[in-house]
């Protein structure tokens, strides 16, 4: 049977042991940069433009390869028209407003 003593010296060691473990935590790079406001939101500015910049060019690569496929399936009649019309949907030029 544990005694109120050995209870108490076991919490003890464990409110120790948290503490050193917190402060190892708030050493962190990523709790540091979340630490204050300013460098939080460059960080999430910076990491919103990489994700904007990220899908555009993902989006750009992708387009251009269903057109280059589209394009090449003139030879079945029924998917070659469709596909020549979407094609020339694509590459009409906007005017400017």
């Amino acid at each position: 049977m544990t005694t109120p003593q050995d209870t108490f010296e076991t919490l003890a060691n464990q409110v120790t042991s948290l503490n050193a473990e917190l402060s190892r935590l708030n050493q962190h790079r990523f709790v540091q940069l979340h630490d204050s406001t300013w460098k939080l939101m460059w960080f999430n500015m910076l990491r919103g433009l990489a994700f904007g910049f990220g899908s555009v060019a993902g989006a750009t690569i992708v387009v251009s390869i269903v057109g280059f496929f589209l394009n090449q399936i003139e030879v079945v009649p029924i998917i070659g028209e469709w596909a020549k019309q979407i094609a020339a949907e694509i590459m009409i030029e906007v005017p400017d407003r």
